[in-house]
């Protein structure tokens, strides 16, 4: 079983959640458990769009089909611009990027080194 499986398993809401972005074509999707590692969430789900129209679609995807299955969407950031697009459902964040904007903040190893922090550390 694969870490994404293992994280997918018996979470329903992520599923949901990895299937919205599945649904309107979200690519290089990504999970990272956090749990016990952050005080801010659980689960961060990183996801990238073609370009910003294409961003902003499946932000606006997720956040419709969030609301109609009564998911609590605490936050949305970055809608207008769909450069980076942040969505806090609690104890879940997704982030939407674009592809160069991913890669210029190099998002994949922050949160590898989130997931893999001893709690407590300092993250360099």
């Amino acid at each position: 079983m694969s870490n994404m499986e293992e994280i997918l398993a018996g979470n329903t809401k992520l599923e949901a959640i990895i299937n919205w972005l599945n649904e309107k074509k979200a690519e290089n999707i990504r999970i990272y458990d956090v749990e016990n590692k952050t005080d801010y969430t659980d689960i961060i789900v990183v996801c990238e769009g073609s370009a910003d129209v294409h961003n902003k679609a499946i932000a606006h995807h997720l956040v419709d089909m969030a609301k109609e299955q009564h998911f609590h969407v605490l936050s949305k950031e970055g809608i207008d611009y769909g450069q980076w697009i942040l969505i806090d459902i609690g104890d879940m964040i997704v982030h939407i990027f674009l592809p160069q904007t991913r890669e210029y903040y190099k998002i994949d190893e922050l949160f590898n080194k989130v997931k893999n922090r001893i709690p407590g550390e300092e993250i360099q």
